[in-house]
């Protein structure tokens, strides 16, 4: 499991947290991408994605203010579709928000080249919105 920056732009992430470009940009901080998450395939557990992923929004908000000096109020991750449903996500509640465009951070020519995905998010914090959406950027 590895978690490490948000994606810079999701135009239905950012539409569904209700973000403008200066609340993206002075906020985007508090939120993390789940970016890889493996279970080897012949480990075979019951439910043990969908716990993993529980574990791990358990800790990670101290953990990062721990490590950066700042909480995370939300999760994101893309899953491929196609080749993957997601369901580990949907058992662990997240939320479907939306799909990408098939671009990529390096698309500066805006030809969709990549496989569309499907975008997660796990809200930590109950005012994950309010909390993402502030000016000034979060408290």
């Amino acid at each position: 499991m590895l978690f490490g920056s948000a994606v810079w732009s999701c135009r239905d992430r950012d539409a569904h947290i209700g973000w403008d470009r200066r609340s993206r940009a002075a906020n985007l901080q508090h939120m993390t991408n789940n970016a890889r998450f493996l279970i080897l395939p012949w480990v075979r557990v019951p439910h043990l994605a969908s716990h993993i992923l529980s574990l791990a929004e358990r800790r990670i908000s101290a953990d990062w203010e721990a490590a950066y000096g700042h909480p995370v109020y939300c999760l994101e991750t893309f899953v491929e579709r196609g080749r993957f449903r997601g369901v580990c996500y949907q058992a662990a509640n997240w939320a479907k928000v939306g799909q990408t465009m098939g671009r990529g951070r390096n698309d500066t020519g805006k030809t969709a080249s990549l496989p569309v995905k499907d975008i997660y998010l796990r809200p930590l914090h109950k005012r994950y919105k309010e909390l993402l959406c502030q000016r000034g950027g979060a408290i």
